[in-house]
């Protein structure tokens, strides 16, 4: 329950929940046994919930594609590490409407409609 509470902050609640998993699994199975296992469950939910869940609602939360919410995610941790997964869907949400506005008005333009 704790885990769930801490995946609120990037990173922290996949870490915290990795070494619970692996404690718990230590404390029941042999070392290597619990130590592949939990690599194994916890490498195949972490790629399905990063690439196929988190996008997808996320994006139609907030009106982005799910390539577009992975691309602004990889783009702003590349280019302001950790704060900048934290900034990364708000600012590429406000983008984003700022985008289709200007767009709107230049097709609502003279010089679009060719008068």
């Amino acid at each position: 329950m704790f885990t769930g509470l801490a995946v609120f902050v990037p990173y922290v609640g996949f870490g915290l929940g990795l070494c619970l998993a692996t404690l718990a699994g230590l404390l029941q199975m042999a070392p290597s046994e619990a130590l592949w296992m939990v690599a194994v469950v916890y490498g195949i939910g972490q790629l399905i919930e990063s690439f196929v869940l988190t996008p997808r609602l996320v994006g139609e939360r907030i009106g982005l594609h799910p390539l577009h919410v992975i691309f602004a995610l990889m783009a702003f941790g590349q280019l302001l590490g950790f704060v900048g997964v934290l900034v990364a869907l708000p600012v590429s949400a406000v983008l984003l409407v700022a985008i289709r506005r200007l767009r709107h008005q230049y097709q609502a333009s003279a010089l679009y409609r060719g008068a």
